[in-house]
């Protein structure tokens, strides 16, 4: 079936496009998926963001199957799950990624192909020769060195194990504009500066995948808090989400007090007045982000490949920023978990692009998707399906997936081998002490199911989220949702059985 599938796609691309596509996955950090004008809230000023979506295809269900960073971003590179690769911060989900599974990463199995691909930014997560528990973090690790036969181009760093900053191939313009006396508060411009270069120096006939990842929008980084976009924010008093909570949220299950969102959200935006001063710093550093996009745009329409390129824009999860009173992302909520995903294509013509698409996708998708782009066959160890179909209008929905499953796996006391020397002790201490809020659950059109599996007795929850949409009322114990409860409970535990 498979071949069946890969031949369809090489015929698809030879007889639909003369050549094989380029490639450019945008992805923003922590940003939240309805901090854009295209998904509702025009006051963050994201209109070349939106413009995009104007031209290609807003997916509206989109959503994370782990919602923090390193884990996300290995998910989205691998088309994996957290369960089956284990790459994230916290024991014992805490490895580092092998070269031999890197080498089916959607950059890869690209490259191997004859695809020129660069990455920009913040990579996130090590890829060492052998997996191993990075209890404490990586020490002495070198971008290039592990990267290097992988990204024909690359300049950034690998923030989360120590990975410093590194570029190749290392000329001058590259220098330039990593010139240690630019102010650092460009940080999301020199992101840029290197996207554009990348294009200038790509060979004529060769097709490209770039990747880039941009640091913005972190909660309280200087660094991407350009000046002169700090005052198109500066007096400016944005909505509130219905379900923003000023204080403590006694509705949570008080397992989460476990969890740092919650001190988090008193010290960041558990006052209007705090919720105001954070929510212009998201927006400052999404708009420098929005121009960056434009720019983007811009050069290609300059270059004159526009209509032969594929651009992706997402962000590696979401975040609460009051709402539930909480502050960060990972616990399985929509603020978290659902994700802004915009796909244009240029080799469209407008009449096949500008719409909103209600299919269910999952960030393990995009993987095997950008691959489907370039007619690469999907390897064994995706487990995401690719929805390129989707975007054709050739996939039979009634064999696509009506739900997406999450993941949370993060212990924050887990992430400091200073506090805790074994690692091991400390998660069967945590378990022991009815204090671990690790979860799972699944998402499906109508309903959300929660359940916190290392708790005794388990703590579940379920939201309607169509009568419901911001799961304000938990309806796990009303006995009309009985059966609701009993067949989303075994659709993630034959999931979670699946995938790991």
């Amino acid at each position: 079936m498979k071949k069946l599938v890969l031949l369809f796609y090489l015929l698809f691309n030879l007889v639909g496009f003369a050549q094989q596509p380029n490639i450019i996955f945008l992805m923003t950090d922590d940003q939240r998926w309805d901090n854009f004008g295209c998904y509702g809230r025009p006051e963050f000023k994201t209109l070349n963001i939106d413009k995009l979506a104007e031209e290609g295809v807003v997916f509206d269900r989109a959503y994370y199957p782990v919602a923090i960073c390193m884990p996300s971003r290995a998910t989205i590179m691998s088309g994996r799950y957290l369960s089956n690769h284990r790459v994230g911060f916290s024991y014992p989900n805490n490895l580092t990624f092998s070269k031999t599974d890197f080498k089916d990463s959607y950059p890869a199995r690209l490259k191997k192909s004859g695809y020129r691909t660069g990455f920009v930014g913040k990579f996130g997560f090590p890829v060492t020769e052998k997996a191993y528990h990075a209890e404490g973090g990586v020490s002495g690790y070198d971008l290039q060195e592990n990267l290097g036969e992988y990204f024909d181009f690359f300049a950034g760093n690998g923030v989360h194990f120590r990975g410093a900053f590194k570029m190749w191939p290392e000329d001058a313009t590259l220098k330039k504009i990593y010139d240690k006396d630019r102010p650092l508060n460009e940080r999301t411009l020199k992101t840029g500066d290197a996207m554009l270069h990348f294009l200038d120096t790509q060979p004529k006939d060769e097709p490209f995948c770039l990747s880039v990842s941009f640091y913005a929008v972190k909660n309280d980084k200087d660094r991407d808090m350009y000046p002169p976009h700090v005052k198109e924010f500066e007096d400016k008093n944005f909505s509130v989400p219905e379900n923003w909570v000023e204080g403590k949220n006694t509705k949570l299950p008080e397992l989460l007090d476990n969890w740092r969102g919650v001190p988090l959200h008193k010290k960041r935006t558990s006052t209007p007045e705090l919720y105001q001063k954070l929510v212009r710093r998201f927006a400052t550093q999404g708009y420098t982000v929005d121009q960056q996009v434009g720019r983007l745009v811009d050069k290609l329409e300059e270059m004159g490949i526009l209509n032969n390129t594929i651009i992706i824009y997402t962000s590696d999860n979401g975040r609460f920023h009051g709402s539930q009173g909480l502050y960060d992302k990972a616990i399985l909520y929509e603020e978290s978990i659902k994700a802004p995903l915009i796909v244009f294509d240029g080799r469209k013509t407008k009449e096949k692009r500008g719409y909103r698409e209600p299919a269910f996708v999952s960030a393990v998708d995009i993987a095997p998707t950008i691959l489907s782009f370039a007619g690469i066959e999907t390897p064994e160890k995706m487990q995401g399906k690719s929805f390129m179909g989707i975007l054709d209008k050739t996939q039979n929905m009634e064999h696509w997936q009506k739900s997406v499953y999450s993941e949370s796996l993060f212990i924050t006391n887990l992430h400091s081998k200073r506090k805790y020397p074994d690692f091991e002790i400390a998660n069967q201490d945590i378990i022991k002490a009815n204090k671990s809020y690790r979860s799972r659950g699944v998402r499906n059109d109508r309903y959300k199911y929660i359940i916190y599996y290392e708790h005794t007795p388990v703590i579940e929850e379920l939201y309607d989220l169509e009568n419901d949409p911001h799961e304000m009322n938990n309806l796990v114990h009303n006995e009309k949702y009985t059966k609701v409860v009993k067949r989303l409970r075994e659709e993630t535990k034959n999931t979670h059985q699946r995938i790991k």
